[in-house]
């Protein structure tokens, strides 16, 4: 660990918390939904390491435990170097009890380890309540084993500025149809882009934000184009053809000006968002992880701050049909099964899986909820019953991340005029990705 950021939870302080927040905090229900199986008297120390310099989500989550289990100290430390710092860290002398995984991760030999020291989560004996985790990041091992407890969700879609269609008195679109004749008549009531975003080769870009779920899609209806996406084959670029010729007509129909996405956002997270907030923007193209920095950044965006608008996360409508949902695992725990402290910490594991507890975890960091239910954060309303036809979850495809970043400079040079489709389909493997 070259670099560590050590929060340690104060007991005087959080006791303080608890007892200010007497009669607002707490509810009798939160009680009566969890019972305690180990002695409330009981001392404990609890580790959990991770990827995020900040995580107070968590620490909330710590402060709701400690007004079951009073007795005992929970710490969260951050990682630098993360992918290369666990292993050492699992194997050192003071090993984490609860550790951060995410699923690409599984299958990489240099992570075996992370799996192989993973507790059962799904073990009847411990009481973790898995069902209320959607199938779509439910993580089965291949003997049918639950080894991680999704905690964020994420996707890629739109925010939409809800006043401005109740202005325009206009509906959100939910076919790639309405979205054109939406930006056609914003347009006309004078909003130069109806559609923006960052025009950057990343994941929260316009053109993968836009076109992958479509292309995960794809490849979902017919996984036979898989093996050869994955080797790199030329051939297998045809599998993009119909995602990028979206992308293409999505630009050409003039939903988008990309010149001035470009002039006015520098990168692809802070500026977009800031950018959203000026509020003359009706949909801005983004990732869940850019939504995630919204709540936070409201009350630094002076536009905003004089005129709040209400706004909402939808997925991007690119097809015929509608748009295509990208269930997506942002991060997940797993737990130490060497920990000194296993008993405890399965019991923290057992009060964490709840569709409260990770729905209010979801909510403060406003990424997407990994429960069934997505009512606690409106801003994600949208997502409820979605169609499971045009559902994509991490088990769906095996995409390797060479592929990922072939069909990202593909999106890119489409959105930017570098390539015509043909030209993309035809240079798949050799696309430049750097």
């Amino acid at each position: 660990m070259s670099k560590s950021v050590k929060r340690m939870i104060s007991m005087t302080l959080v006791a303080m918390l608890l007892l200010g927040a007497t009669g607002c905090g707490e509810s009798q229900t939160e009680s009566e939904e969890f019972s305690p199986k180990i002695d409330a008297d009981t001392e404990y120390k609890i580790s959990v390491v991770g990827t995020y310099s900040n995580f107070e989500s968590l620490e909330s989550e710590f402060e709701r435990f400690y007004a079951k289990y009073p007795n005992g100290e929970i710490t969260y430390t951050y990682l630098d170097d993360y992918g290369n710092t666990i292993g050492q860290a699992l194997a050192g002398q003071e090993p984490p009890d609860i550790y951060v995984v995410q699923p690409w991760m599984y299958g990489n030999d240099q992570y075996a380890d992370l799996f192989d020291s993973a507790e059962v989560l799904s073990d009847p004996d411990l009481e973790i309540d898995l069902d209320c985790i959607r199938s779509g990041v439910r993580w089965e091992m291949e003997n049918g084993e639950i080894l991680t407890l999704p905690i964020f969700a994420t996707s890629y879609g739109m925010l939409v500025n809800k006043d401005i269609f109740e202005k325009e008195n206009l509906e959100v679109p939910e076919t790639y149809e309405e979205l054109v004749d939406v930006c056609e008549k914003l347009k006309a009531a004078g909003y130069e882009s109806p559609v923006m975003g960052a025009n950057t080769s990343t994941t929260p870009g316009i053109g993968y934000t836009f076109a992958y779920p479509m292309f995960a899609h794809t490849v979902k209806e017919d996984r036979s184009v898989e093996e050869g996406l994955n080797n790199l084959d030329p051939s297998a670029g045809e599998a993009m053809r119909e995602s990028l010729t979206r992308l293409q007509e999505f630009v050409d129909a003039g939903c988008i000006d990309v010149a001035k996405c470009s002039a006015e956002m520098e990168d692809d997270y802070d500026a977009v968002i800031m950018r959203f907030f000026e509020g003359d923007v009706p949909m801005m193209l983004c990732s869940g992880d850019v939504v995630s920095g919204t709540k936070k950044r409201e009350s630094k965006s002076e536009a905003f701050e004089e005129n709040p608008f209400a706004y909402d996360f939808y997925v991007a409508p690119s097809g015929d049909e509608g748009g295509y949902y990208m269930d997506s695992i942002s991060l997940l725990f797993c737990v130490n099964k060497n920990s000194e402290n296993l008993d405890m910490t399965n019991e923290f594991m057992r009060f964490l899986a709840s569709e409260e507890e990770l729905g209010l975890m979801a909510q403060e960091k406003r990424l997407i909820t990994p429960t069934k239910d997505y009512s606690l954060d409106e801003v994600y309303a949208s997502l409820s019953d979605f169609p499971e036809e045009r559902t994509i979850n991490f088990r769906d495809t095996e995409l390797l991340d060479t592929t990922v970043k072939q069909f990202r400079a593909a999106a890119y040079a489409v959105v930017n005029g570098e390539m015509t489709v043909d030209e993309a389909v035809a240079s798949y493997g050799t696309i430049p990705t750097d």
